[in-house]
């Protein structure tokens, strides 16, 4: 349990400074394009230091006593902190390409926040090695025995890897896309929980990250599998799946598709049928030669009553 203290008590360091520096950037930088650099960079560094310190637990953890329900356990609250502290970062290429995608933000934000989001993980990685260099628990001085020959968190063939990551990018932006809009007492806990049940079943084939820069921080440099693949599995297999997502929930792809190429578009108001009614011989109600007798909606007949 004093490895488990230990890595808890970096949670808490991390998530510490990246707030701190959060706060510090919204009261020196004006709101606007550096602002939200700033959030980024400081959420790819907490996002990033914490999973590999947890991706440490969860493969070194069963040695020291920790099971898989310990790890998943902090990975759903630490993802849950870390959405609700955000202060609107993405940290994640996919989502800033989405919002990209559905004219929420331009080009040059959109390169600007990928950059940052990559030197933001970089920074990351950087943080957690130089803490596990101070081997404060066995667990830390195992994975230090370990980085130099770390191995691809790849286990199955690239296509599959590919599908797998894709899959679990469909669902996660699937329904952030739903809840995008929501209260944060709602959308915390169901993408919290949403990344512990894909990081459940994914784990085994890729290490279920669906997150590019995470991945390229965490597992390119480790031998097993070629650039080429990291890059198939890591950065297309989520694209593909985030613009699956999109094309589903939106109907088309804003950005390339003004028409909704699933969806018919429905009108707002519903037409209101004629009915036909035939004049009768003396009957007063018979109101036009045409014998047809038409319903307007309420929002034209609105127009009509100034015109007098």
């Amino acid at each position: 349990m004093a490895g488990l203290n230990v890595s808890i008590a970096f949670f808490f360091l991390v998530l510490g400074t990246c707030e701190a520096l959060r706060r510090l950037s919204k009261r020196l930088l004006a709101p606007g394009l550096l602002g939200c650099l700033a959030a980024e960079l400081a959420g790819s560094l907490q996002l990033c230091s914490s999973c590999l310190e947890l991706r440490m637990l969860l493969e070194i953890g069963p040695w020291g006593g920790l099971g898989p329900d310990v790890v998943l356990t902090l990975l759903f609250l630490l993802f849950a902190i870390h959405t609700a502290c955000a202060n609107g970062a993405a940290a994640n290429p996919t989502i800033s390409l989405q919002e990209f995608l559905l004219f929420e933000c331009g080009s040059v934000a959109t390169v600007a926040k990928l950059l940052v989001q990559c030197v933001g993980a970089g920074m990351g990685w950087a943080l957690t090695k130089l803490y596990w260099s101070w081997e404060l628990t066995q667990l830390h001085l195992i994975q230090n025995l370990m980085a130099s020959e770390c191995s691809s968190s790849i286990h199955t063939s690239p296509h599959i890897g590919a599908l797998v990551e894709a899959a679990c990018s469909f669902f996660f932006h699937l329904i952030l896309l739903r809840l995008r809009r929501s209260p944060a007492v709602c959308r915390v806990p169901v993408l919290a929980a949403t990344v512990t049940f894909l990081t459940y079943v994914a784990m085994p084939a890729t290490g279920a990250f669906f997150n590019p820069a995470l991945a390229t921080a965490s597992t390119f440099l480790c031998a097993g599998s070629s650039l080429r693949d990291y890059i198939q599995v890591y950065w297309l297999g989520p694209l593909t799946g985030m613009l699956a997502a999109l094309l589903l929930y939106q109907g088309n792809i804003p950005r390339f598709f003004q028409k909704n190429l699933l969806y018919g578009q429905k009108s707002k108001y519903k037409i209101p049928k004629t009915r036909v009614t035939h004049a009768e011989d003396g009957d007063p109600s018979a109101g036009s030669s045409s014998g047809v007798e038409h319903f307007v909606h309420p929002s034209l007949q609105c127009q009509s009553w100034g015109g007098n």
